[in-house]
């Protein structure tokens, strides 16, 4: 670790909103150790489901956990071996000086005041994805993070994953050819509720179903699919299209069970976002289909099928099999390709650059400009849906 630059870094944000012994002050507390303190805002599944990662990468330390539900933050801070304080207001974490970083996973509507707040603080950000809810809370958060010098990462950890990056570059080589289309799922069979303990508790818990607070399937899982197909295109959509509807789960919840989203891009590219919450075949998956072939790839894997299909030995014609005026057999094909990569679990993975990236005072990869894409990609397809009606990109969004 190069720790004179992580000082620096540190010491340079907490000096734009802090004064004579203020600034002295947290200078003096960064300069003899290491490791890089982070507060965990928001201990719900994946904040706590982080903090595992947290505690085995090198330099990273949990110091602080924040949720507002007392049984959350209890899992949270259990997580860290009691090695880390707890808070009910995340304002009161973001005060502590010896916190040098925050990682925000609350519900999707809280990302963009907490971020505008951990920057204020000099706080380094890993906000989880999607980045914001709302175009003007996404040029808003834009316009903060360019304007202040701390390192701000978007929680697209498939972005991270070395083997989307050896994705990427095969793509770019022309593995594929000239791309055509992508057809992009990510298909489940659960209600995607959470227990809830007590009544009162049901808004705050089951925060996806509901439109005030959540993006719904779009937001939480296709946006990790359409931050890669914007990755690929270097591009943005010229207008989306989309349908969906609450079908199967009637329960009273507000965001879709099922949806179903079409994004045209530059040069006759279409991308496909599917999400069902009553049929799992397949799962996760993003097939990206070009003149030369076809890539399909998952959470873990990445397989090629060429358009040059290699022929087995079976002949094309044979005799009947019995019945009168049967056919025989076609050919049959086995042409996939895997992908052959040794990489890290992308959560890890992009947790190692967040801390790289604060180290040596380098831009991520998933950063506010790349998230901030993703985010208004899910807007547009929100508006789509619920608007039932086909959304052009604005020129006036700001990067």
């Amino acid at each position: 670790m190069n720790r004179r630059k992580f000082i620096k870094q540190g010491s340079a944000a907490s000096a734009l909103i802090l004064t004579g012994t203020s600034a002295l002050a947290d200078m003096a507390l960064r300069r003899d150790r290491k490791d890089i303190h982070i507060g965990i805002i928001g201990t719900g599944q994946r904040g706590s489901g982080l903090i595992p990662f947290i505690n085995s990468i090198e330099n990273l330390k949990v110091y602080a956990c924040c949720d507002t539900i007392p049984f959350r933050l209890q899992e949270g801070l259990k997580r860290t071996n009691g090695k880390a304080k707890g808070y009910a207001n995340y304002k009161n974490l973001l005060a502590n000086r010896s916190i040098d970083a925050v990682l925000i996973a609350t519900p999707f509507s809280m990302h963009a005041q907490i971020a505008l707040d951990a920057i204020d603080a000099g706080k380094h950000v890993y906000c989880e994805k999607t980045l914001a809810k709302g175009y003007q809370d996404i040029q808003q958060l834009i316009a903060k993070v360019k304007n202040a010098n701390i390192i701000f990462q978007t929680g697209h950890q498939y972005h991270s994953s070395r083997l989307y990056q050896h994705v990427v570059k095969l793509i770019e080589g022309g593995k594929v050819g000239q791309i055509t289309a992508f057809e992009c799922q990510w298909n489940r069979h659960g209600d995607w509720r959470r227990p809830v303990p007590d009544p009162s508790l049901e808004r705050a818990i089951n925060w996806r179903m509901y439109r005030e607070y959540s993006g719904g399937l779009l937001a939480e899982l296709c946006s990790h699919q359409i931050d890669f197909v914007n990755t690929i295109l270097k591009a943005n959509p010229i207008q989306v299209m989309g349908t969906g509807g609450v079908d199967y789960w009637k329960d009273g919840r507000e965001t879709y069970d099922n949806i179903h989203v079409l994004y045209s891009y530059p040069n006759g590219v279409t991308a496909k976002f599917t999400c069902l919450t009553n049929n799992k075949k397949d799962g996760y998956q993003i097939k990206v289909i070009g003149d030369k072939g076809t890539l399909i790839i998952t959470t873990d894997s990445a397989t090629f099928y060429s358009e040059e299909k290699k022929e087995t030995k079976q002949p094309l014609y044979g005799d009947v099999d019995g019945v009168s005026g049967a056919t025989a057999p076609g050919r049959s094909w086995d042409y996939g390709e895997p992908i052959e990569i040794t990489h890290e679990d992308p959560s890890k993975q992009a947790l190692m650059d967040f801390r790289d990236s604060i180290v040596y005072g380098k831009e991520p990869i998933s950063n506010v400009v790349t998230g901030a894409k993703a985010a208004i990609c899910v807007q547009m397809g929100l508006d789509a849906m619920y608007n039932n009606e086909i959304v052009p990109w604005n020129p006036e969004h700001r990067f």
